[in-house]
């Protein structure tokens, strides 16, 4: 962008013609046209001292005063860029275009258009990313659902096939198949809800929750599941105290929906579940002996399901801190703001 205009050349400029031009002038003057003459006659030297002291006096406050209306000038147009960048700080929004002079194009004209240009390409940004997001989130919508028409074709090929005389090996086969199938739905089903969560078109409805009774509703739900795979299931939780969270009852139910099938699908071969509520720190602790997240079969699975736990977590102020290792998975659920500790 051309300058046209700078501020500090404007300054010189403007001390030099308001306060130093003129006594140049007079002195000028003074020196060639006579009136050293009418000093000599009229002035003494002490009069001539006084009028030095004037002289100097006058430019001094001439330069106090006009450099205090620069600056004061100065420091209205920063503190008014200021304050449009402060309301952007404090309501987290984009402010507005702020007003330039196009003729004048100083340093500060300079700040204020390119602040300008910067503002339009976030507005710019964020109305790309906002239309590629709906793009992904229609389009994982339509693929959930495109999907399930072949699935559910695979599946009646299936069951006809179950009909049919076959080996053990082939039994085998078709009933490994269809828990694949069975898998596949259910990742679409949470792909298709993340997707549902993270557009806003799932109704979140903060209250204040019961935590001990949601969680004893939650494992006595998962109970005969846990027993049907022989898993033990060791339950600590409280009888007569409890906490509340702000939080969705039935997001809350969600994650803990979402760990004890990760135990079911991921950590079966542990036999083992521990759930403990701590009312004294106001924690949620689910650990196993599984082989761990670092498991293949952890990654390929748990992926999409802890990413929407996750969100959902943190939308209701809370956070998950996880531990694993070959020796079995630790998740603590507690405050976003409390440091969760690890026994």
């Amino acid at each position: 962008m051309k300058q046209t205009r700078s501020l500090f050349r404007h300054f010189l400029k403007g001390h030099f013609l308001f306060i130093f031009f003129p006594p140049i002038v007079i002195i000028f003057f003074s020196a060639f046209f006579g009136f050293s003459d009418i000093n000599e006659i009229d002035m003494n030297t002490l009069d001539q001292f006084y009028v030095t002291v004037l002289l100097f006096g006058f430019i001094m406050v001439a330069f106090v005063v006009m450099s205090w209306l620069f600056f004061l000038r100065l420091r209205k147009r920063l503190t008014r860029l200021q304050e449009v960048m402060s309301f952007s700080a404090n309501h987290h929004s984009f402010p507005k275009p702020i007003s330039v002079q196009m003729d004048r194009m100083d340093e500060i004209d300079q700040l204020g258009s390119s602040f300008n240009w910067m503002i339009q390409q976030l507005e710019d940004s964020r109305k790309r990313e906002y239309e590629e997001e709906l793009l992904r989130h229609r389009l994982i919508a339509n693929l959930s659902h495109d999907l399930r028409t072949p699935l559910t074709i695979l599946r009646g090929h299936i069951t006809r096939l179950n009909k049919e005389s076959m080996s053990l090996e082939g039994q085998d086969s078709l009933t490994e198949m269809n828990h694949t199938i069975t898998r596949v739905g259910d990742l679409m089903d949470d792909l298709l809800s993340y997707t549902l969560l993270t557009s806003g078109k799932h109704p979140f409805d903060p209250t204040s929750t019961d935590i001990v009774r949601l969680v004893r509703a939650s494992v006595a739900a998962w109970y005969p599941a846990f027993e049907e795979k022989e898993i033990q299931f060791d339950v600590d939780l409280p009888t007569e105290e409890t906490f509340c969270w702000e939080a969705d009852p039935k997001w809350m139910t969600r994650v803990l929906d979402n760990l004890f099938q990760n135990i079911l699908r991921h950590a079966a071969e542990g036999k083992y579940a521990n759930i403990v509520v701590d009312v004294e720190k106001e924690l949620i602790i689910v650990a196993d002996r599984g082989p761990g997240m670092d498991n293949s079969s952890y990654e390929r699975g748990a992926g999409i399901g802890l990413s929407t736990s996750n969100y959902m977590l943190k939308k209701m102020k809370l956070k998950a801190d996880f531990t694993s290792n070959e020796n079995g998975t630790r998740v603590v659920i507690g405050k976003l703001n409390l440091k969760l500790t690890q026994k």
